[in-house]
């Protein structure tokens, strides 16, 4: 069983920053693609970035050049480094990972919350 349990969540104020990390544990082989999520109150889950093997990256227009997600494949942990954090920010962020253990799945973390003040 594969699990992914994020950290680093919390209160800040606008204009702050958060550093996230997401561990994976369990029953690993490699892992390919991992990303992070985030879905404010009373909206739909909406895709934040993503990072590759290899380390290629994407991200979500509104997060560019504020946020960077890197990831130690030594250690099975994918960041997102959050600058000039912004009150539209405030959301719970997932992480999300896809494993390979006896199979490939998509797994995903239970959430932290950041909460960005104005």
């Amino acid at each position: 069983q594969v699990q992914l349990v994020e950290s680093g969540g919390g209160l800040v104020q606008s204009g702050g920053s958060l550093r996230l990390s997401c561990a994976a544990s369990g029953s690993i082989r490699s892992i390919h693609n991992m990303g992070w999520y985030r879905q404010a109150p009373g909206q739909q889950r909406e895709w934040v970035a993503t990072i590759i093997t290899g380390g290629i990256t994407s991200y979500q227009d509104s997060v560019k050049g504020r946020f960077t997600i890197s990831r130690d494949d030594a250690k099975n942990t994918v960041f997102l480094q959050m600058s000039s954090l912004k009150p539209e920010d405030t959301a719970v962020y997932y992480c999300t990972a896809v494993v390979r253990s006896t199979d490939w799945e998509n797994i995903w973390g239970q959430g932290t919350q950041v909460t960005v003040s104005s």
